[in-house]
């Protein structure tokens, strides 16, 4: 949809308005259901996560005092930098805006689910005004994974943070993560290969083990005929 060097620019760009910003505010993610919520003012839902899985974000006190009313369920706070998709990023919108109107949008060229209108998209992406909705309002990733369709997802992360909400999001599909915080990471990475593998996704195994010597071997037919393969 953009050039590598536009890309970066706009990467670039938000992450640095973001910077810029006062620090203060919080960010709580919550075990409850979007319907169950009745917020009060400087509370904002930044992300709906699940069916029981939201964030709040806005200010500091009116935040932690909407999560202390859920003292019955599981509540954690994040740690973050900023209330990110909250009105505490208002006044970076219009600067943001600047820098998408001098980048030089395309068509996308692989089909995009979107999580701020939850649904696929495609011409949307080329208005800069979708990526400034995209800082500013709900992230609404549970309604985007069943807009997906998809039997087999994978998490590109440094945890596996949204595996759960995944799987209670859209019934029956798989989620693999693949990297899982205290475990090594090369062994999160072949690990989510091989369940890759195992669900009828397709792997590059040769690409994989390009360079390491390794090569195919023929495997016993049947459990009781034997036969060792050192390493």
């Amino acid at each position: 949809m953009w050039s590598l060097e536009d890309a970066v620019r706009v990467v670039a760009a938000r992450g640095r308005l973001m910077q810029a910003l006062p620090e203060g505010g919080a960010m709580v993610a919550v075990q409850a259901a979007e319907g169950e919520l009745e917020l009060a003012g400087g509370v904002e839902l930044a992300a709906v996560n699940g069916p029981s899985s939201v964030v709040l974000s806005g200010d500091e006190e009116a935040v932690l005092a909407e999560a202390a009313r859920w003292s019955d369920r599981r509540t954690r706070r994040l740690q973050v930098s900023h209330a990110f998709h909250s009105r505490r990023m208002d006044p970076v919108l219009d600067e943001f805006r600047r820098v998408l109107e001098s980048v030089t949008f395309h068509a996308p060229l692989v089909p995009f689910v979107s999580s701020v209108t939850g649904t696929p998209v495609t011409d949307e992406l080329c208005d800069p005004g979708y990526w400034v909705r995209n800082v500013r309002e709900t992230v609404r990733f549970a309604d985007a994974v069943v807009a997906a369709e998809a039997g087999v997802f994978v998490e590109l992360a440094p945890d596996a943070v949204l595996s759960g909400p995944v799987a209670e999001s859209a019934e029956g599909v798989v989620c693999v993560a693949a990297q899982r915080a205290g475990k090594p990471a090369a062994q999160a990475v072949v690990t989510a290969l091989g369940t890759l593998h195992a669900h009828g996704v397709g792997v590059a195994w040769d690409r994989f083990f390009a360079g390491t010597g390794a090569r195919r071997v023929e495997l016993p037919t049947y459990a009781f005929q034997r036969e060792r393969f050192w390493l």
